[in-house]
């Protein structure tokens, strides 16, 4: 009897179809389950059924006895595992299936970001890329990948072209054209499985360190116009030639009137000489100059 059993189990499984008219109803219909965590699900036949069970890799089940059947697994850990559960019936339809919707995943390993062959800093007006590169994350079809500048959300990547059940090694780019306001911004990527209402909430999400952003540009001045001061022989009065640029510039200043080597961006207009002042501020990316004119008013 035992072995008749098994062979008309196995004829069964064979020939099933399923159809909209199945009287098999999956509770939970859609299960999203961590990896190595348990799982339970039960099978429920609407009407009496001759054999009621679960084709599975794992914890394989039926019952000849009952209306409903268990698939239960203490711990999930296989990628490929789609149980299905089947029923025989004494009426017609006489079989059909229901395959469990089942969604096993696994947070990332890790999330990582970095400059594409570059090191920190970059030069202003320059194209560059950032890679955000996640290892082991599985199914992949639900990550979300999303680049943060500061707190702001600039970009995201899904990846729902892409269907193994099994981690897999995944990255995304961002391309950027840095300019001199960006110098210290703070680039991020964020991992996250958005698993739908089943999985958990808030979504499994993985974090990258932050890249802190470096930005080399030239100088140019705060007023980059030419000044004209008139002041009394005894006024104290700044000609100001400070420059902002990274690195920081160093300045040059010329003129007949200079005794000496001038290289602060500030001179006091009190010790110098009616006449024309020329600051030159450079660094490595360039070099801008101003002119300062000097007249004494007359008493």
């Amino acid at each position: 009897m035992k072995n008749n059993l098994f062979c008309f189990l196995g004829l069964s499984i064979i020939g099933i179809v399923s159809t909209d008219s199945c009287s098999l109803e999956i509770s939970p219909s859609r299960v999203v389950v961590k990896f190595g965590d348990p799982v339970s699900v039960s099978c429920v036949a609407s009407r009496p059924v001759r054999v009621l069970g679960w084709e599975s890799v794992i914890a394989a089940s039926h019952t000849q006895n009952d209306l409903s059947v268990q698939w239960r697994v203490d711990s999930l850990t296989d990628w490929i595992e789609e149980p299905i559960c089947y029923g025989v019936f004494f009426t017609a339809p006489r079989q059909c299936e229901e395959k469990l919707n089942l969604v096993l995943y696994k947070k990332p390993d890790s999330v990582s970001i970095s400059l594409v062959n570059h090191s920190s800093p970059v030069v202003e007006g320059r194209e560059y890329q950032l890679q955000c590169e996640v290892q082991n994350v599985a199914p992949v079809q639900y990550l979300v990948l999303r680049w943060y500048r500061g707190k702001t959300e600039v970009y995201n990547h899904s990846f729902s072209e892409l269907s193994p059940a099994t981690p897999v090694q995944v990255s995304s780019t961002l391309l950027i054209v840095p300019n001199r306001a960006d110098n210290g911004a703070q680039y991020r990527c964020e991992a996250q499985l958005e698993l739908g209402a089943e999985g958990p909430q808030p979504p499994p999400t993985v974090q990258s360190e932050v890249l802190n952003i470096a930005v080399q540009y030239p100088p140019i001045f705060r007023s980059p116009e030419e000044e004209t001061l008139d002041i009394s022989e005894d006024s104290e009065t700044v000609l100001d030639c400070t420059a902002e640029g990274n690195p920081p510039p160093v300045y040059v200043w010329s003129s007949s009137n200079l005794q000496e080597k001038a290289d602060q961006p500030v001179l006091t207009a009190a010790s110098l000489s009616p006449g024309l002042y020329t600051c030159t501020a450079s660094n490595i990316l360039g070099k801008k100059s101003k002119q300062f004119v000097i007249k004494h008013k007359s008493r």
